[in-house]
């Protein structure tokens, strides 16, 4: 478990409005959601019934689709 030291804005009440963490104990909190969040993921494509890309297949299908985003297009 990490360790968190939030300090608590709040308005003339008492009423908690937000919190601030320092940067480091942030940083440690959105590592763990991403990696929950990888997870997640991972279960959910193991429940897919398809079979899978060759890392070569999939690579040049997304190199393919950044091609055609608009985006990186400069007309």
């Amino acid at each position: 478990m990490i360790a968190i030291h939030p300090l608590y804005i709040t308005d003339t009440d008492g009423n908690r409005l937000s919190v601030v963490l320092p940067m480091s104990e942030f940083e440690k909190i959105m590592e763990l959601l991403e990696d929950y969040e990888d997870e997640q993921l991972y279960e959910l494509a193991k429940q897919v019934d398809e079979p899978g890309l060759p890392i070569d297949e999939a690579l040049q299908i997304i190199e393919e689709n950044r091609k055609k985003s608009p985006k990186n297009n400069n007309a």
